[in-house]
């Protein structure tokens, strides 16, 4: 047996007596031990780097004075240095059984020392020992919430639970591509904060506020009155809405505050599209607008439509437009020229998406069209909807589409074939939401479903006692939750994984008695509600509620 399993045998000796009686019987249940003032315990971290053949070499290569204290007064009993003599002359298991009596004669007290002085001897600070490249590698297995933990550990650990790279990692393991900047707040920390940690843990509070709640009160913009709000857009730190009062409104969602009005429209605002410098809005007065940001500027009025203007899809430079007048167009949003006119469909274009290819519709003929825009031909002509279709979602491979007839359908963009027939919900679906191969679809039967569309597979019905009591108004992925607003006045916050719901993040006075939540749009970590009535019990107005706990 070797000296360190010799340590361990007499460590194991001790501790069971320490942890009985006199009588050798277990301390009864619910009873500890007094640690007195001299107790070591077992989170000391003593690193150990040479090896060493006794004790006393094993204290000294730990960097601790060979020295004894002082124990008693007097000089040392009789007899000591001959009975040590005799016991170094003993072979291992001589030692060992003497060691054995000795501690079953020695009282608690005497116990207690010999631990004091052999535990520190097992407790190695491995990670210490490592090279540093070795010990983040070790360090990248553990969890995030873990990592902070082990910073708390000691100062060599802090500094290595700090390194920038580890938590770049983490965050990119967490979909968090971006580090954080540095803010000008102060600091009571000696160590710099990794730029990346600190990405990370405002990551996770801000979900934690989505999925908790924030006691910050939401701020309340009016200022269309009493009309409907059609259509909401929202980029960086500026909000655009547009009405049936025929303009549209530009708000900062830092204050709140109503930059200005786009007035010029003759009619009521359907639709609009913006990126960060300019807002397109299309309107029954058969027009679209192109708009600067910054002043409010009308620079172009695009002519050609001969009914109202009811959907648009901005991609780039360019935005494709879609009428009652049952035709598409294609827009330069730099030179307002009309590029491309595409005819087919035979009733109301209803909905449009563009991927700068593509251009796929979907309209009150019940069918679904593809687009090669340059010529201005039909590639496909996706049939077998029975009724109108209302909304569309296209990623460049797969489109999606839902109707009146209750079904939404995946098609193949290349072949132009239906690959999956979705059905379940009961009602028109109004909305739906795309990414990746799940699909969140939004129904006037009150129901928000989730679909594997590569399998066709529901995999979620967002349903059970706190589901909408009302048609589903609009949808939004806000990271791995999802966020449904409804004509009973609320907005629901679920989560995408497992489909439970999570809280309502909005819920208006008067839901359920003419309250609506028309539209909403999220960013990571704000969202915009356009909320209102049609009978007068909810005024017309934007919430904003702001979930960084930065601001």
């Amino acid at each position: 047996m070797g000296f360190y399993g010799t340590l361990k045998l007499i460590f194991y000796k001790m501790k069971r007596k320490l942890d009985h009686g006199p009588d050798g019987r277990p301390f009864p249940s619910g009873k500890k031990r007094c640690k007195g003032p001299g107790y070591i315990s077992h989170s000391t971290l003593v690193p150990f780097q040479t090896t060493a053949t006794t004790f006393g070499e094993l204290r000294l290569a730990n960097g601790l004075s060979a020295q004894r204290r002082q124990i008693i007064s007097g000089p040392p009993p009789s007899g000591l240095q001959d009975w040590l003599h005799t016991f170094q002359a003993w072979s291992g298991p001589e030692r060992l059984l003497a060691l054995d009596e000795l501690i079953d004669r020695c009282e608690t007290n005497q116990v207690k020392h010999m631990i004091q002085v052999i535990e520190p001897q097992f407790q190695r600070d491995f990670i210490s020992l490592l090279p540093k490249e070795l010990a983040l590698y070790v360090l990248s297995f553990l969890e995030p919430r873990d990592l902070m933990r082990a910073a708390q550990t000691c100062c060599y650990w802090r500094i290595l639970a700090e390194d920038n790279l580890l938590w770049r990692e983490k965050c990119w393991e967490d979909g968090i591509e971006e580090p954080l900047a540095v803010r000008k707040r102060k600091r009571s920390e000696s160590l710099p904060c990794s730029p990346w940690k600190s990405a990370f843990i405002r990551q996770h509070r801000i979900e934690s506020n989505w999925r908790s709640g924030d006691a910050r009160t939401p701020k309340v913009l009016t200022g269309h009155d009493d009309h409907v709000i059609t259509c909401l857009q929202f980029s960086g730190d500026i909000i655009v809405s547009g009405s049936d009062d025929n303009t549209l409104k530009v708000w900062s969602a830092l204050t709140g505050q109503c930059l200005r009005t786009l007035s010029g429209h003759s009619g009521g605002v359907w639709c609009s599209q913006m990126t960060d410098s300019v807002v397109i809005s299309g309107s029954t007065d058969r027009t679209l607008r192109i708009w600067e940001v910054l002043t409010g500027e009308c620079v172009h009025t695009l002519y050609g439509h001969t009914s109202t203007v009811r959907c648009l899809s901005l991609h780039g430079d360019r935005v494709v437009s879609g009428s009652r007048d049952a035709t598409l167009r294609v827009w330069d949003v730099q030179s307002g020229a009309c590029l491309h006119v595409l005819s087919g469909h035979v009733a109301a274009v209803r909905c449009v998406q563009y991927d700068g290819q593509r251009v796929v519709s979907g309209g009150y003929d019940h069918l679904v069209k593809v687009w090669d825009p340059q010529t201005e031909t039909c590639l496909h002509t996706l049939q077998g909807h029975t009724n109108r279709v209302y909304s569309l979602q296209f990623d460049g491979v797969t489109v999606v589409s839902g109707s009146l007839d209750t079904s939404i359908r995946v098609w193949d963009v290349a072949s132009g074939g239906c690959v999956h027939t979705l059905t379940g919900h009961q009602s028109l679906t109004s909305g739906m939401e795309l990414r990746d191969n799940l699909l969140v679809s939004g129904n006037a039967d009150s129901t928000v479903k989730v679909w594997d569309i590569r399998t066709g597979q529901c995999l979620h019905t967002l349903q059970g006692p706190n589901k909408h009591q009302s048609a589903v108004t609009c949808l939004q992925f806000c990271g791995g939750l999802v966020l449904s607003s409804s004509d009973d006045g609320t907005v629901k916050l679920w989560d995408l994984q497992t489909g439970a719901w999570l809280r309502d993040v909005v819920r208006l006075s008067s839901g359920g008695a003419g309250g609506v939540v028309w539209r909403i749009r999220a960013s990571h970590t704000r969202l915009v509600c356009a909320a209102g009535s049609r009978n007068g019990t909810e005024e017309t107005k934007l919430l904003v509620l702001n979930f960084d706990p930065d601001e």
